[in-house]
């Protein structure tokens, strides 16, 4: 099996390419089969680890202009993207990497003689303020999205041309909407909700961390485990198990930055939040708080996909992981 992975040198491109090379991989129902050539498409190099193993193949491509040298697969993973905070600074840097780059490798996939399964990672910043979002302003599988951002614009575009190659026939497209993923290693980055990680990572390092929204602002978000789950699950369907060819919210913990920095001081046994700076930047915050932070999610809940149970559990994944975290790629 021929794989492909843009973005494949980022945090979940990497964890994601470390679970392809450990055992065989389910595609579309299909018997389970070992990856035998793994392409990682990104501007970065692999993880060392990752980049010793003899079937990847690193590839430094511009994919708005070069998607077409990255060869035929029966697998394509598009994770590649600008963040959402440079997405919004830079439009004409967003709009030709989340939006010319995703069109780019649809149409590579459209011209192999098989259409391939292509997974695409959508964001839940395609949804926005709703009037009547739906009971109790819970986003459900049917909710309108109404992004407020140019990242969530151009991830919303993104699916529907998932959707609409996979209604002609030219992939195998399901495209999933992930949470904010923390706790992510490394360092801080673009992204408006890059601090809802730097609140826990840099205080458990003895560091002090801004957190750019007020403490009791609605987040949801999921771990890097569980939302690896849900990419993974996406890939193992059936195209009739995968059901519609709109995009699915994959499940999310709602909770807080207040209840966050609680959870972090329970499991560290001493109160490292008071390395936490709570400030308030009027651009992050527009930002953060035009992204729902409860959602029902009954399409991915019915192919086995749940939410992480606490906080407390994702700081425990977190600190479990901190030797290898501390080699992985932001």
């Amino acid at each position: 099996m021929r794989v492909i992975v843009t973005g494949g040198a980022g945090f979940v491109g990497t964890l994601l390419a470390r679970r392809l090379l450990a055992g065989p991989v389910e595609v579309g129902g299909c018997e389970p089969a070992d990856v035998d050539e793994l392409v990682l498409a990104d501007l970065v190099a692999p993880a060392p680890d990752v980049a010793a193993d003899p079937r990847v193949r690193a590839a430094t491509v511009d994919l708005a202009a070069q998607a077409g040298d990255l060869g035929r697969a029966d697998l394509i993973f598009h994770l590649a993207g600008v963040v959402s905070g440079a997405a919004e600074a830079d439009f004409a840097l967003g709009m030709r990497t989340n939006l010319d780059g995703t069109r780019a490798i649809l149409e590579h996939a459209r011209r192999q003689a098989e259409p391939p399964v292509l997974v695409f990672s959508s964001s839940v910043a395609v949804f926005g303020p709703e009037l009547e979002p739906g009971a109790a302003g819970v986003v459900g599988d049917d909710t309108l999205p109404q992004p407020q951002s140019s990242y969530g614009t151009q991830k919303f575009i993104g699916e529907q041309l998932v959707a609409d190659y996979t209604r002609k026939g030219f992939v195998r497209g399901r495209s999933v909407r992930l949470m904010t993923v923390a706790v992510r290693p490394g360092r801080p980055n673009a992204a408006a909700s890059s601090f809802v990680s730097g609140i826990i990572r840099e205080p458990l390092a003895g560091l002090r961390a801004p957190c750019p929204v007020p403490p009791d602002t609605p987040i949801a978000l999921a771990s890097p485990g569980r939302a690896l789950d849900g990419i993974r699950r996406a890939t193992a369907v059936t195209d009739a198990d995968w059901g519609s060819r709109t995009a699915m919210t994959l499940p999310g913990l709602s909770t807080t930055p207040r209840d966050m920095a609680a959870a972090m001081d329970r499991v560290a046994g001493h109160p490292a939040s008071d390395l936490i700076d709570w400030t308030d930047d009027p651009a992050i915050s527009a930002i953060v708080r035009s992204w729902p932070a409860r959602f029902d999610t009954r399409r991915a809940h019915a192919l086995g996909l749940r939410p992480d149970r606490s906080f407390d559990d994702i700081v425990r994944e977190y600190i479990s992981g901190l030797p290898a975290a501390a080699a992985a790629t932001t």
